[in-house]
This record gives C-alpha cells, structure tokens and sequence, in this order.
C-alpha cells in the first residue's frame, strides 16, 4: 500500500510543473497571473465539488465551522499564492529551475514542520542523515540552476 502512495506522490509531483506551464499559457490569455490563478481555481474548485457530489461526501456541519482553529482557514490562500507565484516564475526560470527550488522550500519546511509535529504533523525529529538529504537535494537544485 505504501507503494502506491508513493507513486500516487509522484504522479502528484508531476502535475506541478505541468499545472504551471498550462497556467502560464493560461496567463497569456489574461494577461494577468492572479486572474489566471483564480481561474484555474475556479476550474479545481468545480471538479472537486463534483468529485464529492458524485462520491457522495458527507459535508460536515457549517454551524461548526466557528470552532476551527483560525489557521485551518489558511490554506487555500496559500494554494492561491502558490499558484499564482508558479504562473509568474515559470516563464522567467523555466520548469525544471522553479520545481526544484520550489521541492528545495517545501523540503525545508517539511523538515521542520516534522521536527517540532507542527499543524498536526507527527513529530519526526531531525537527524544527520535527514538534513544531508534536504542538503543534497539544494544541491542538486544549485546544479539544475547552473547547468
């Protein structure tokens, strides 16, 4: 089973830089990548109600909505900056450039989200070998940069 989240990850991680590069012709059109980001949320946000229409997903309780930590509200504006910045820097570094940074960021920050069990994260404490992989990864992005 773990095998098949790991290649579900991959795949997933596949459809970065291509999501990047639609949105960045995306872009074209609209002559602005916030608008292009909105509108390629609009499209998922579309598909992802009726994923959950046809799969019949039950919707939690709105009236409970208010006792959410205020955090858990974060995260579609940090999918919404994320999309936008990819349209504006895929064209300027291209896919291969931006991708790896961006791993690079979200490698960082998973270890130390991992580290202190951040936002629900079970805690994973880092190690030597932990931060020679994050260091080997910035590397291998220092290299697709120069190369």
């Amino acid at each position: 089973m773990e095998l098949l989240f790991l290649l579900l990850a991959l795949i997933a991680g596949a459809c970065a830089p291509t999501q990047a590069g639609i949105n960045a012709q995306l872009r074209l059109w609209t002559g602005d990548a916030v608008l292009a980001a909105m509108i390629s949320f609009a499209v998922g946000t579309m598909s992802l109600f009726v994923y959950a229409l046809v799969l019949r997903t039950p919707w939690p309780q709105v009236r409970t909505a208010g006792d959410l930590p205020w955090w858990l509200w974060t995260g579609g504006c940090l999918g919404a900056f994320l999309v936008a910045v990819t349209i504006m820097l895929v064209p300027k570094l291209g896919a291969a450039t931006m991708m790896g940074f961006m791993i690079a960021g979200q490698m960082l920050a998973g270890l130390v989200l991992d580290h202190y069990g951040l936002i629900g994260y079970e805690l994973r404490p880092m190690n030597e070998w932990r931060m020679l992989g994050a260091i080997l990864l910035v590397a291998g992005v220092v290299i697709i940069k120069r190369f």
